[in-house]
């Protein structure tokens, strides 16, 4: 049987390979999705429990735990009320107090509900069978979602995973950022390229091989965007974006 020190010391190389992503996700049949993109403001993701059947099957629904929040009291109301009219949302209650300890939520205003929805409208169980564990609350506005995510397999492995959950769940899956847990053990240089994602570094690599941070300029932005197939702004989108990371001390 291994030791105290031994398991502490595996636990903790784990903790030190494992690669953590923001993810910006859009899935069908999100009353979250729904309404934040009808309206302003937006919801947080805190916690769902459920209620174990009788007869043993599998509850018809879930009750989530979420904050609502936004600018002013009129922007949250009707927030609320886009909420309570989705069909993919059921019963909503409105909690008097906060519940629990203390959160940091954005926004003026603010309110804690409960809310009944179909567990088959939740896109948590596909993003956890492809390896993505989420390790903060979700945060929903403009109709995406934000996910703070481990991945606990090989970093190779995360592009076929994100497919899986693209084809698995119907969604539209970008990365925001990714970072490696052995970050201690890499260059400043490397930490940086670590923020960029999967997009954005592949362009700025292929950028540098073609010489186009040379002077004069072996490649033109035309060319590049002819590299990717994508239209020339959006390939100096994804410049900018990732020169910004990188150059930002």
């Amino acid at each position: 049987m291994d030791t105290l020190w031994e398991r502490y010391q595996h636990m903790a190389a784990v903790e030190r390979s494992t690669t953590r992503l923001t993810l910006d996700l859009w899935h069908p049949n999100c009353w979250a999705i729904e309404a934040t993109g009808q309206t302003g403001g937006g919801v947080l993701a805190h916690a769902i429990y459920n209620s174990p059947r009788a007869d043993g099957d599998n509850p018809t629904t879930v009750q989530g735990l979420f904050t609502a929040f936004g600018d002013t009291e009129h922007e949250v109301e009707q927030l609320l009320d886009a909420i309570e009219a989705s069909e993919h949302a059921g019963e909503l209650s409105q909690l008097q107090e906060r519940f629990g300890r203390e959160r940091s939520v954005p926004g003026n205003v603010v309110r804690e509900f409960f809310l009944e929805y179909d567990p088959d409208d939740m896109v948590c169980p596909t993003l956890l069978e492809y390896g993505f564990v989420h390790s903060a609350p979700v945060r929903i506005e403009d109709g995406r979602e934000e996910w703070q995510v481990c991945f606990v397999d090989d970093r190779s492995e995360i592009e076929t995973a994100l497919d899986g959950v693209r084809e698995q769940a119907g969604a539209e899956v970008a990365i925001d950022s990714i970072t490696t847990g052995e970050s201690g053990g890499l260059t400043p240089r490397d930490q940086r390229l670590d923020t960029l994602t999967v997009q954005q570094r592949q362009v700025f690599e292929r950028a540098r091989e073609m010489g186009y941070y040379e002077w004069p300029r072996a490649a033109s932005t035309r060319e590049l965007a002819a590299e990717f197939d994508v239209s020339k702004t959006t390939l100096l989108e994804h410049l900018r974006k990732a020169e910004a990371k990188l150059l930002d001390p």
